[in-house]
């Protein structure tokens, strides 16, 4: 089976001379919820933009990006079709994305849009099908009885979960989740990793997710990959993250938030089946590791 995103040898470098991703190769397999660690600045959102095709990397004749099988970018330019491809890619964004004047009925149903005639798309023609789909997207993430509502109405734990479910509206394959519960209360952060989880499990949909919340991501995802200046430093199992084992990476000011791991907090991920040993990999030096 082709794994579901492949990266390889990817970097990027702003105009302003920031090297923000660092010869980046990853693979990541169809089924795999995987947590994107990182102090602020690390280059979490930026590579799960390029993942997307929303932005391109360096020229380099071996720099690409493939997600689902199908091209997004190969060097340094986004690839023909992306709008097709793009519709395979669910982007659950930090700051919800929602029109917040619209239904949120209406903006779950805007999943569909990438596999919709223009013209229907501009007249926002949708199916009763589509409509049925929308609310069981809802009640799937726990808030079919706010469909009705205007989106700015709901609190941001219930407008990621709708977001979360235009998602599944769309039917991607793969969900990139960036920082989606930097600005929640723990209680909607569980909601909200838990409708993440509850998809990666039952529709077998690949989630990378990017965090600074550590306790959540060994929580839900069993593979963690961390990033430091654009260069990944560890890929590995999440049962083998410690408190410990970041401050190593990062030092003290780490800008990550660890929650529970401090006094022994071990993942409920560890039931999971491991990670197979040769992908876990602690990829900076120890002696290249701040003191």
């Amino acid at each position: 089976m082709r794994a579901a995103i492949e990266i390889a040898h990817l970097s990027k470098t702003f105009r302003t001379g920031k090297r923000a991703l660092e010869n980046i190769s990853l693979t990541i397999q169809p089924g795999e919820m995987v947590a994107l660690i990182g102090a602020s600045g690390s280059g979490k959102s930026t590579l799960l933009r390029h993942i997307a095709g929303l932005m391109p990397g360096d020229r380099g004749a071996h720099a690409q990006v493939i997600v689902n099988g199908r091209m997004v970018q190969q060097d340094g330019r986004i690839a023909r079709g992306i709008r097709r491809t793009r519709a395979g890619i669910g982007f659950v964004f930090q700051q919800f994305n929602l029109v917040g004047r619209m239904p949120v009925i209406t903006n779950v149903l805007a999943g569909n849009l990438g596999c919709m005639p223009l013209w229907r798309t501009l007249l926002r023609w949708f199916t009763d099908e589509q409509r049925r789909i929308a609310i069981h997207a809802l009640d799937r993430v726990g808030i079919a009885p706010c469909a009705f509502q205007r989106a700015s109405t709901l609190s941001g734990g219930q407008q990621q979960r709708a977001a979360i479910a235009r998602a599944l509206v769309q039917k991607a394959g793969v969900i990139l989740a960036d920082e989606p519960i930097a600005s929640l209360d723990p209680e909607a952060s569980r909601k909200v990793m838990e409708s993440l989880a509850d998809i990666n499990r039952n529709d077998g949909v690949t989630v990378v997710v990017s965090l600074h919340q550590v306790d959540f991501a060994l929580k839900y995802c069993r593979r963690v990959i961390a990033l430091r200046d654009g260069r990944v430093v560890f890929d590995g199992a999440a049962s083998g993250v410690t408190a410990a084992l970041l401050r190593g990476i990062y030092g003290n000011d780490t800008g990550l938030e660890f929650g529970d791991l401090d006094g022994g907090w071990s993942s409920s991920a560890a039931g999971m089946p491991p990670v197979p040993v040769a992908a876990q990999r602690l990829l900076l030096q120890p002696e290249a590791m701040p003191a």
